[in-house]
This record gives structure tokens, C-alpha cells and sequence, in this order.
């Protein structure tokens, strides 16, 4: 399930001095989602997976928090992306309802296809990113 709770878009040019060289390259668009999903008992694995098409994709992580009704034991979050071919999901966030019910990333990037999953615990447990789209325009 993905909840797409607000967008935006440009069609200005934008500069992007730190990914790509302004003489050889520009953004011409760009689309920004926020995404969201819920593990819990029954649903314990969620993917955000992009199109096989020419865009570059970006998505970060910004919050994975409890539900008040959470039962007061330890929920495991794993994640597992594109990234180096990795063969195992890797737990990103350990939560409880009394002592740490919530955390937030900041920057914490990684490469679609994005496997999430809850590896302990019966939630219900949301997860909130942000997938940025950028429409680059190479010329040579």
C-alpha cells in the first residue's frame, strides 16, 4: 500500500552543483511524493519499488514510529535496498512503546527497490519516506 499524502513539481531548471556538472547536464524536472506504509501481525513486509524507465530516482527515509496501540514489546524495522548486492536485511530501528517510540532519519538514503520489514514485534508500526524523481536532460 502506498500513501502518497502531497507532491510537488518544477519546471524551472534547477542547479545541481554537488551531483552533476551545470555545462554538460540541468534538471528539468522534478516530482517530489511523500510515501508511507504500516507494518503490523499480518502485514510484515512492504516494498517501494520505482518504473524500469530513464529517471533518477531518489528515496530517503524520514520517520518509522509505533501506533499508540502497540503491545509494550521490542519491534524490529529491517530494510533491505539495491544497494551492493546485499543478500540480507539489515534492522534499522528497534522500537517500544515506553522508551522509544519513534525515530527520525536525517539524509538516510537508499536505492529502490526498498524491502521493508518488520523482523520482530506486532506493530502496527508506520514508515514514512520521501521519493524524489529528477528528469536530467544530458546534452554533450
Amino acid at each position: 500500500m502506498m500513501l502518497v499524502m502531497s507532491s510537488w513539481r518544477s519546471e524551472e531548471p534547477m542547479q545541481m552543483e554537488a551531483f552533476s556538472d551545470p555545462a554538460s547536464s540541468s534538471v528539468l524536472d522534478t516530482v517530489c511524493v511523500i510515501w508511507g506504509c504500516e507494518l503490523n501481525g499480518s502485514k510484515k513486509t512492504a516494498l517501494f519499488q520505482v518504473e524500469d524507465d530513464l529517471l533518477e530516482h531518489q528515496f530517503f527515509i524520514h520517520t518509522i514510529c509505533l501506533s499508540a496501540e502497540s503491545s509494550n514489546e521490542m519491534h524490529v524495522v529491517e530494510v533491505k535496498d539495491s544497494i551492493a548486492n546485499r543478500s540480507h536485511a539489515v534492522p534499522i530501528a528497534t522500537l517500544c512503546p515506553t522508551c522509544l517510540p519513534m525515530v527520525s532519519f536525517s539524509g538516510f538514503e537508499l536505492v529502490p527497490p526498498v524491502t521493508f520489514t518488520l523482523s520482530s514485534g506486532q506493530g502496527p508500526v508506520f514508515i514514512m519516506g520521501q521519493h524524489i524523481t529528477f528528469n536530467v536532460d544530458v546534452t554533450e
